[in-house]
Parts: structure tokens; sequence; C-alpha cells
């Protein structure tokens, strides 16, 4: 997550790791040294509400009596969890080796060090002789990045700190610095992937919506109708939709899965984050304006409410080959809504057998294959199977065109 504003950035890292925890070492690629009051442990709940905040959902609409024109009713889904995974991601033989040991602290229940270095074979000497596991091929993006003058930010976890401190999770490192780069490095972690990476880049800024500048970002389709039986495997949904559109932009390409004013949503699948939340998240720029609580009875606010924060969700899957260079970002004046959004419309089952009615119960089997043909257009799954799942049945035949005078007495009602 990157909280940005002017020069200054607090980067927050959420990091999966399966395994021992003394296994487990991260080294992150930083503008500039960092002082022990500039790292601090973060709340990995703030993130997880963020997620269920911005993530994409369902919603659900409920056809009306055709025979009684009224408004549709909405039911408001929570979002369906579609992460399928997480942003990861002596001094005398120091000295010998070109590397500098700029600072170190425990802070929380990580040991950390921020280095620099001369030449990339001397850091990764000196890594591997500490015990740090770097992979091979690692030197030559550690050169790249010494060559950018920047340091390295090395953390690891203190056993004996994090059971005093009774944590079993691997909490959230936040680092706050200024620098005119506002960009977000990968590659280091590329070297030590067993695979394509899944990244999800949460941004948090006060003009607009943030995208990448050296890759094309693009929105994800959204407000599409789908078959009712989705709601029941909307994760399964959303793993394919996102498989396919990466596949369709031969994973070149960021995503953007959300992009919205933070005081309000519509729907609303969580609550919006407190100033308070976002504070400890790092929005430095916030006052201490108390906001409005939610109105009684109504589980999440729905009025806007003034936070000077807008949240980016962006989404990447990547590799090396398609992702050669660092995420560079940008904040734009785009302040405009956007949402991942996916429709269910629930078929009307009454009985009335008004000429309204009998249209709609005509229209059924088109809407059906509509729904169909859009799922597997964004999931690539088998259309065939989706209609014996779904009800559709086999593509409905065309019906044959109306002839001049029907079209005008159906337009009055009179056919």
């Amino acid at each position: 997550m990157l909280v940005r504003q002017d020069d200054k950035t607090v980067l927050t890292m959420a990091n999966d790791f399966k395994g021992d925890p003394k296994e487990f070492a991260i080294v992150v690629p930083v503008p500039t040294v960092l002082e022990k009051d500039q790292i601090h442990v973060g709340d990995k709940a703030l993130l997880d509400h963020l997620d269920a905040y911005s993530a994409p959902r369902l919603v659900e609409y409920f056809d009306g009596n055709p025979c009684v024109r009224t408004r549709d009713d909405v039911l408001r889904l929570p979002s369906a969890s579609a992460a399928i995974g997480g942003l990861a991601s002596g001094g005398g033989r120091a000295k010998s080796l070109g590397v500098t040991i700029e600072a170190q602290y425990t802070v929380g229940e990580y040991d950390i060090l921020i280095l620099s270095a001369l030449q990339s074979n001397g850091l990764e000497t000196w890594l591997r002789e500490n015990e740090y596991r770097i992979p091979a091929g690692a030197s030559s993006v550690l050169g790249s990045y010494i060559r950018q003058n920047m340091k390295f930010f090395v953390a690891k976890v203190n056993l004996k700190e994090q059971a005093k401190l009774g944590f079993s999770m691997l909490r959230p490192i936040q680092v706050a610095y200024e620098s005119p780069k506002f960009m977000l490095p990968i590659r280091l972690g590329m070297v030590n992937a067993d695979g394509p990476q899944e990244l999800f880049v949460f941004a948090l800024t006060r003009k607009g919506r943030v995208e990448t500048t050296n890759y094309r970002t693009v929105k994800l389709p959204t407000g599409m109708d789908v078959p009712v039986y989705v709601k029941d495997k909307f994760g399964d949904f959303y793993k394919a939709m996102f498989a396919q559109q990466v596949k369709k932009e031969n994973m070149s390409t960021v995503f953007t899965e959300y992009a919205w004013d933070m005081g309000w949503c519509d729907p609303c699948a969580a609550e919006p984050l407190s100033s308070e939340e976002l504070r400890k998240l790092g929005v430095f720029w916030l006052d201490d304006t108390p906001q409005p609580p939610a109105a009684q009875g109504r589980p999440f606010p729905i009025r806007p409410r003034p936070q000077d924060v807008y949240v980016t969700r962006l989404h990447v899957r990547y590799d090396n080959p398609h992702f050669p260079e660092d995420l560079v970002f940008q904040e734009t004046a785009d302040r405009g809504n956007f949402q991942g959004r996916y429709v269910l419309r629930h078929e009307w089952k009454g009985d009335e057998t008004c000429d309204a009615a009998s249209e709609y119960r005509r229209s059924l089997p088109q809407r059906r294959e509509r729904e169909a043909q859009t799922l597997a257009s964004l999931t690539g799954w088998d259309i065939n199977e989706i209609r014996k799942q779904s009800g559709a049945g086999p593509a409905p035949a065309p019906q044959p065109p109306l002839k001049w005078w029907q079209r005008i007495w159906r337009d009055y009602g009179l056919f």
C-alpha cells in the first residue's frame, strides 16, 4: 500500500509467507537511508478492511412483477474474496566487500538493516555470508538498483521479540520517506519466484486515480450481467475472469479494480475507512475533524463524507519476461468512480398473465443466453457447461422479424 503526497511516501508491505518465521527475510530497494522512527510495524486488520472496501463485488437484483411497474429492488452483497495472493514481497568484512551498514534497528518483531553497496557481487556475497538465501541471478538485479544509488532495506524476524509481543502472524512493515521517485520495486522478488507473482497495490492520494507510466493501466471489465449461479462460486469466477484478461493482454498490463473517493461507496461491501484508520495507514494530511456516524439502522454510510483521500486498487500478475522494469506510478486528476462490479438478475416467478408478463417470459431464453455468452467471454469457461449450470439450455433459435404492421400494433400494446 502506497500513501503519496508531493514527494512524501508511506509504503506498507504485507507479505504472504509459508514456513518457519526464522526462514523469512525481505530485501527491498529504497531511495534513501531510513532512520529508526521512519519505520513502523502496522496492523494487518487495516489492510484487510481496505481490501474488503475495494474488492470486486456482486450486486443482486430481483425482477419485479411486469404487470406492476415498480422500481427494481437491489440487494448489496458483500464482496467475495478474490485474493489469489498478496503483496509480497561484521563491519570490517562488509567494508572489504564494498557494503556499508548505514543503520540497524529492531522495530517490533523485525531486525532491520539499511545497506548501501558499491557493486552487486559484494552485496550478494555479504548477504550469503550472513545467511540470507539469495537465489542465483540476483547480482544483475541488485546491480541495477546500485547504479540508481538506491539503498537496501533488509528485514528478518527476531523470534525472541515476536514471542515477547505475542504475535503469531507476520505484521505489515511500514516505512516513510521522501523521494521524487513514485515507484514500487518488483524485480528483485522475481529472482526468488517459482512462477508468475500476484500483486495488489492500494494507493491513497489526495488528487485522484493512480496509474503506471511504464506499463498500460486498464480497467477490468465491469457492469456485466452474469448467471445467478455465479453467486455461489464468485471466487472461482473472479480468478478465471482475471486470468482471462491477463491472457488477452499478454500479461503486460496493470489492471484497475477500484478507484473511488474514500468518503463513500455505492454499493458498499464494507464501511469506508475512518480518519483514524487512514492515519494509521500513513495518511498524514488529514485533520482531526470527526466523521459523522452511520445513520441509525443503516449498516454503511452511503452519503459522501469528505475525507480528502482517493483510493486506487491495482492488480497485476507479472513475471520477468513481461515486466522487465519496476512499476512507476503517477497520480492523475481523474476522480471518477470505478469498481469491478458484476450483476445477478433473478427472474420473476409469478403466474400473472398480462401482456407484459407474456412478453417478459418470451424474453427470458434470450436473456439467459446473453448472460451465458458474457460469462464464457469473461472467463473462458465452456459455454455448454455454463448453459447447463444456468438452465439456459441450447442457444435459442433466432426469431423471424416482425412484419411492419405487427411492429405498429405492438408499440401500442395491441398485438
